[in-house]
């Protein structure tokens, strides 16, 4: 049986390569991809194949509705760029760090860029979601990043 796909899309009101910038600086990924009130921490990145980057997500101080993958308000996570189309494309192979069993495995997330109207359609395909990672929360959390990168262009 194969596991859960989620998609989630939206327009940013930027430029392609304006967008690809922000998907490949670590210092600007770190602020737009936390979903929704989380924070990030960047603790490495190598912007190629075979590459990648190594990131920790906070939960909000206080908050009680979610308990973190890696330690109590901590999702780390360790992404290998699977494949890169500069400008247009980019495959991230991601792994929790985890001892849930359920969280194990690696999904895969394809970020796509597409010129439009108004600025650049980016479309965030998440594939094999592991058992443990209910699809509504990264449907959800995938729309909460996009939000917050069309924020980063003042939209």
């Amino acid at each position: 049986m194969p596991l859960p796909t989620t998609r989630a899309s939206r327009l940013i009101p930027a430029a392609p390569d304006a967008v690809w910038d922000a998907l490949m600086d670590p210092e600007i990924l770190v602020r737009w991809l936390p979903p929704g009130d989380m924070t990030g921490r960047m603790h490495a990145f190598d912007g190629r194949v075979g590459g990648g980057f190594e990131m920790s997500l906070y939960y909000p101080e206080g908050e009680t509705g979610h308990v973190g993958k890696t330690a109590e308000r901590e999702d780390r996570t360790r992404v290998r760029f699977a494949a890169v189309t500069p400008g247009r494309r980019v495959v991230w192979a991601v792994l929790f760090d985890t001892d849930d069993p359920a969280l194990k495995g690696e999904m895969t997330i394809t970020v796509s860029l597409e010129p439009a109207e108004g600025g650049t359609r980016v479309t965030f395909l998440s594939e094999n979601l592991p058992p443990g990672l209910r699809p509504a929360d990264n449907k959800e959390g995938s729309k909460e990043s996009l939000k917050k990168l069309a924020g980063w262009f003042g939209g």
